[in-house]
């Protein structure tokens, strides 16, 4: 918010004409920083009359040359750059992103209220440095690294008197000036909320980039409340492996009452009366839940952790209903999944699409969902597209956005479009090989060109996303019969990575166990080891999605005090199919009743095999055994001593 009063225009033009001509310094009801501003400019040789012609706009090569080692800040700050301007559309402005010497980067907005030659120097390559242009809201903000407003006669220079701009700078972990953030507009259409509302527009800026260079080391989300996590308000800080302070964002100083001086020359116990070591286990316990930390000065904060040890864990299993989260830190986890995840982590930044293949239900699309959770874009949209739910003649208008009475029930707004959404982050699309011919060859024009056209519009729109697709299907088989597309086949297919079936799975117990974890956090479920030993030979043809369902139901169907999953809380298909697997059969006695025969022995002695297994698997510990068949160590005590 400003923290000084407008002046009137012809005050503050008699204060800037007797600093120019006699040198007096501007009167104590003129803002000290635009006073000192002024005096810069005047340093800097400018006169604040007349036209200023910049020459040293950047060239066309020298601004793509600038643009590509910007290219994180433009990257991190695209999406926000929009959605900024949905905010002040109408307001006769323009939001502009600039370098840190003042190079405007990117523009967006209403070019309506500047004539021919201001509109060229807003055009992206021009510099709105103080020493070139004076005092101005990104001028100002570069030479003071810090939020400013110029409105009106507060520009140093008389021609940008109709100008009222606001901006914040974008700072890195270690306090580096990255860039500058501005809105800038006729001054008649001021809004006193304008520097507050770009200003928390850089700050989520600062706190992507930030996030995303910190990738590789330790990083710590605070808030006072819970609640806050994750929110443009959190507090983040860096810390390196052996718990050093390497980086943080502006709140996460101000909450620990630190500078960016004290950056590196600070450690964990200088901060928080907890072992730094302590967190960290307590994140591996206990994924996504935040701890409590109080600080040396007693203040009490909720903290999230994300380390680079950890960092797997965001490739995960997960279902749509209750997420299994497995990480490469256990031994429980499958090795053809961890394969696939760590092909998958490998290549997602690196502009290689990902091709996931494999089984109906095996969980394709969340296995997509967790590596963009695991990509530099993580913070940016995921965009999934089930390209064989949507109707043929929608899903062209829906894939590619279209403009405002393009067709027949269109609506007055027009449509962004799925592609133009995923913009700055992951595109996914879902069964693309049921997608039409005839869209094949416009989304193939996209993938090459990076090029939107909307239905109803001439006018390309540039678009940035990590690509992944997914498939059921053979596609090879598909371009023999001419249903896919051979060049877009090798288009989307940088990398093809297989999920395999749940049958194929060595983890199955372990999945269970996460499974219910997820479904009843607060119940210590198991699964009787003989019904596990049958689920384990099962061929689930519905995989995870299956699985996920058929735990669900034996949750909900358990009593409140039974904390382990039977044979009578399956689905009696499911149970008849499983008795039937094994040998078990049910048969029907005089009196009416279902009882089973004795060779559900047979399964009895299967079970006490696992249980052995799993013991000599774990070198005779219990606790690791009982993890592996996904039971309470309590059960496998009993299961030994029933034995």
């Amino acid at each position: 918010m400003r923290n000084h009063a407008i002046l009137p225009s012809s005050h503050l033009k008699q204060a800037r004409l007797q600093l120019v001509e006699y040198g007096i310094s501007p009167s104590p009801g003129i803002d000290d920083r635009i006073a000192q501003s002024w005096q810069r400019s005047l340093s800097a040789g400018l006169s604040p009359v007349g036209r200023v012609e910049c020459e040293d706009n950047l060239s066309s090569s020298n601004l793509q040359h600038a643009r590509h080692f910007n290219h994180e800040l433009i990257s991190h700050s695209e999406p926000v750059i929009e959605y900024l301007f949905e905010q002040v559309r109408h307001s006769h402005s323009m939001v502009i992103l600039a370098d840190a010497q003042g190079v405007l980067m990117h523009t967006l907005g209403d070019l309506d209220f500047l004539d021919k030659a201001d509109r060229v120097a807003l055009k992206c390559g021009a510099t709105w440095a103080e020493s070139q242009r004076g005092t101005n809201a990104i001028g100002t903000a570069v030479a003071e690294a810090n939020e400013i407003e110029i409105h009106g006669a507060e520009h140093y220079l008389e021609h940008h008197e109709f100008l009222t701009c606001a901006a914040a700078p974008i700072l890195s972990a270690q306090g580096k000036l990255m860039g500058i953030l501005d809105i800038s507009g006729d001054h008649r259409s001021r809004h006193p909320h304008t520097l507050g509302l770009v200003s928390t527009a850089a700050q989520i800026i600062e706190n992507s980039m930030v996030l995303s260079a910190s990738q590789h080391q330790i990083i710590v989300q605070l808030h006072p409340r819970a609640e806050g996590l994750g929110s443009v308000a959190q507090g983040v800080l860096v810390f390196s492996e052996d718990g050093w302070l390497t980086g943080a964002n502006r709140k996460g100083l101000a909450l620990m009452k630190l500078q960016y001086s004290d950056i590196a020359a600070t450690c964990w116990s200088d901060l928080f009366d907890k072992e730094f070591q302590h967190i960290l286990s307590f994140q591996q316990r206990t994924v996504m839940r935040p701890d409590v930390l109080r600080t040396r000065d007693g203040s009490v904060l909720f903290a999230q952790v994300h380390s680079h040890s950890l960092a797997r864990q965001a490739l995960s299993v997960q279902t749509k209903s209750a997420p299994a989260t497995l990480t490469s830190a256990t031994a429980n986890e499958d090795s053809l999944w961890l394969a696939a995840s760590e092909r998958a982590r490998k290549v997602i930044d690196k502009a290689i699409p990902l091709l996931v293949t494999g089984e109906s239900g095996v969980g394709k699309e969340l296995f997509a969902q967790a590596t963009h959770r695991a990509s530099l874009r993580r913070n940016k949209p995921f965009v999934a597209v089930n390209c064989a739910a949507i109707p043929e003649h929608l899903i062209e208008a829906e894939l590619f956005g279209y403009v405002a009475g393009a067709f027949t029930g269109a609506s007055k707004q027009g449509a962004q479009g799925r592609l133009r959404e995923a913009h700055g982050g992951t595109l996914f699309l879902d069964e693309i090989g049921d997608m039409p011919l005839s869209l094949q060859t416009r989304l193939l024009r996209v993938l090459q060109e990076r090029q939107v056209t909307p239905l109803g519009s001439s006018t390309p729109v540039n678009v940035d996303f990590n690509l992944i697709c997914a498939t059921h299907q053979n596609l090879k088989n598909s371009i023999v019969a001419g249903r896919f597309r051979e060049d877009l086949y090798y288009r989307i297919n940088g990398l093809t990575v297989c999920l395999p079936a749940l049958r194929m799975r060595t983890d199955f117990a372990f999945l269970c166990g996460r499974l219910l974890q997820e479904f009843a956090p607060d119940s210590d479920l198991h699964i009787e080891p003989d019904l596990l030993a049958a689920m384990k030979t099962y061929h689930w043809p519905g995989n995870l999605r299956q699985l996920s369902h058929v735990l669900r139901a034996a949750v909900a169907l358990r009593e409140d005090d039974q904390h382990c999953i039977s044979w009578e809380h399956l689905a009696d298909d499911l149970a008849a199919e499983l008795r039937s697997q094994t040998g078990t059969e049910t048969i029907t006695t005089s009196a009416g009743g279902d009882t089973v025969e004795p060779r559900e022995r047979s399964l009895h002695a299967r079970s006490m095999q696992a249980i052995r297994q799993a013991l000599t698997n774990a070198n005779g510990n219990v606790s690791a055994a009982a993890r592996e068949l996904g039971i309470s160590r309590q059960t496998l005590y009993r299961k030994l001593q029933e034995n």
